[in-house]
């Protein structure tokens, strides 16, 4: 969970002055195939397909864990488990799918023309292929699954936080609606509805982290105390 009082613009220069995680193949070949198709630089049709991809791995692990319950239900450690993966997921799902709203609203509010393919043909096919392999993988092996998690939300930090600092008049365009006083009320500008997005995922990161017992590797949010 995001302190209330954060400071967004130092939690921007700290993330903008940490170099990415040294991602695995997986995340990889991914964030390779996005940048083909959609090129290297981040647009609102981008930030929406990463946000409709966000939630489709907690999906995966929910309904993986929800499965181990359900046959070993007299295993009181891998009911623990079981549960904290499912509380979490469904946390996490909630959080990616303000995002998708959040980002929404913005592309809304500018009349941002998507490309009828590109931007939404696409996304559906890459949605359905992306929730077929993170069940397979949640499936096989969980723990590689919080790893291409971790990298994926660790890679969304870094690109929302540069699309911030690269396109300075989002700080002076106000947040104003009933999905952004929904989804954050103290959230002044679309500048800060970034930063506070990008430190969402980094808060994601950590959790992916967490559960695979790296604590040497998570990136800590200023007051945040976990």
């Amino acid at each position: 969970m995001i302190p209330a009082n954060v400071d967004l613009g130092k939690e921007q220069e700290a993330a903008l002055s940490r170099p990415p995680r040294k991602y695995g193949l997986m995340a990889s070949l991914l964030f390779r195939g996005m940048d083909t198709f959609y090129g290297k630089e981040l647009s609102w049709g981008k930030i929406r397909l990463l946000e409709i991809l966000a939630r489709i791995p907690y999906q995966a692990w929910e309904i993986r864990q929800y499965k181990k319950m359900n046959s070993r239900f007299t295993d009181p450690d891998a009911v623990a488990f079981a549960e904290d993966v499912v509380g979490w997921s469904r946390e996490a799902q909630d959080s990616e799918f303000w995002h998708l709203r959040v980002v929404d609203e913005k592309i809304k509010q500018d009349n941002v023309q998507l490309h009828w393919f590109k931007d939404r043909v696409m996304p559906s096919i890459t949605a359905f292929k992306y929730s077929i392999f993170s069940r397979i993988l949640a499936f096989i092996s969980i723990r590689t699954a919080f790893m291409l998690n971790a990298d994926f939300e660790d890679h969304a930090e870094h690109e929302y936080m540069t699309f911030a600092k690269e396109h300075p008049e989002l700080d002076e365009q106000p947040a104003m609606s009933e999905v952004i006083t929904r989804y954050r009320g103290d959230l002044k500008t679309w500048g800060d509805v970034m930063r506070f997005i990008g430190l969402e995922e980094r808060d994601h990161m950590n959790n992916s982290l967490r559960r695979l017992g790296r604590v040497s590797e998570i990136v800590p949010i200023m007051g945040d105390d976990r």
